[in-house]
């Protein structure tokens, strides 16, 4: 009702207004993505570095230790892939 009454041109700029708030989405949402992508690269390096540290202390734990290194890429590589998709899902907006 009140759309009637209101003036198109005033209409177009609230528009476009709406429309320059929203243009830094895609920008955020990339940027997201890619720190989740590039902080599961380290935390796995850095995993897979001090496993292979411990195993070279003490050889008789490797099992344990390629176990828990897997368990633990396991929870960073989760915790990147929710960030990530958190991301692509504000791009939609």
């Amino acid at each position: 009702m009140l759309a009637f009454f209101q003036d198109p041109a005033a209409q177009q700029a609230a528009v476009n207004l709406a429309a320059a708030a929203n243009s830094g989405w895609g920008l955020g949402a990339g940027l997201a993505a890619g720190m989740a992508a590039l902080g599961a690269g380290l935390g796995i390096g850095r995993i897979g570095g001090s496993a292979g540290e411990g195993i070279a202390r003490q050889p008789e734990a490797a099992d344990a230790i390629k176990g828990n290194a897997l368990l633990l890429s396991a929870f960073v590589e989760g915790v990147a892939l929710f960030a990530a998709v958190i991301g692509l899902i504000l791009a939609g907006k």
